[in-house]
């Protein structure tokens, strides 16, 4: 991965936003591209838009489009537009998720497996997925699988989310390593990350939360060589002000995104609150 050691904050462009703001803003930090849209919905119609486009052209000179998918509330808009989209090559994508929580049954309503049947899988016909077994019996055999699949396929296109502690996937901050050995491993969720799931309805307490989740590390991201970040909504207007402000680094996971050289960040009105003064 690239020296996450020193801030890639750089003088943007400027533009005049409000309530009433039509047009999409575009701004870039670092390497990081950034489109700031009216509404939700608009964010996740741009990034399916541009994942139409990203598909199609792999598909073009390959048989086979490994992509990995990312799941949460983040998701919602861009995957519903997505989905609808019939021209894109479905039939050619080798679908992979981000991450999935230790000892849950796929059919819990939390479960990612049960999330991207719903949204995805059932919804268009890929050509392959590739499900993280989060209730088998032995987590690190599921970890050693999953890499080496996901080796193998090279994703060239992951779509994700940020956290309220800006973690990617599950690399909360007390676990995200930017030079991680592994491409897949365990890893306990910290506090804020499990109540992040409470507040977005996935679970009812933090009681009931899981400790523990498999995840796609951060240097099995970064290597894929085109990211499409969903960040919207009112709670990540916090956690965007920091991945563009703070030194990089993994008290803020989602910092490194200032350094990939294809990722592009789609916010809303509400995500993109606190950023006027540093980027508009």
């Amino acid at each position: 991965m690239a020296n996450p050691t020193r801030s890639l904050l750089q003088p943007v462009s400027k533009g005049q936003m409000d309530t009433q703001m039509t047009e999409v803003q575009h701004f870039k930090v670092g390497t990081m591209k950034i489109e700031i849209h009216p509404t939700r919905e608009a964010a996740g119609k741009s990034a399916a838009l541009t994942a139409r486009k990203i598909l199609l052209a792999i598909g073009h000179i390959r048989d086979s489009i490994p992509v990995i998918f990312a799941t949460g509330a983040s998701q919602f808009a861009m995957l519903e537009s997505l989905t609808a989209m019939s021209d894109c090559p479905w039939n050619q994508v080798e679908g992979f998720h981000l991450d999935e929580y230790v000892g849950i049954d796929p059919k819990h309503p939390a479960s990612f497996r049960r999330y991207l049947r719903e949204k995805l899988t059932e919804k268009v016909p890929l050509r392959e997925f590739h499900e993280i077994d989060g209730s088998h019996p032995d987590p690190e055999n599921v970890c050693a699988s999953y890499a080496e699949k996901l080796g193998s396929a090279d994703p060239l296109l992951c779509f994700l989310g940020i956290g309220e502690n800006g973690h990617l996937a599950f690399n909360d901050p007390g676990v995200a390593d930017f030079n991680d050995p592994l491409n897949v491993k365990v890893v306990a969720l910290d506090a804020v990350s499990r109540q992040q799931q409470v507040a977005e309805g996935w679970f009812k307490t933090l009681q009931d939360t899981p400790e523990d989740a498999i995840t796609v590390t951060m240097p099995a991201l970064y290597r894929v060589p085109r990211l499409i970040v969903s960040v919207p909504g009112e709670r990540k207007a916090a956690i965007m002000r920091r991945t563009i402000q703070e030194p990089i680094s993994t008290n803020c996971p989602s910092t490194i995104l200032r350094t990939h050289p294809d990722a592009t960040v789609y916010l809303d009105l509400d995500s993109s609150a606190q950023l006027e003064g540093i980027l508009f």
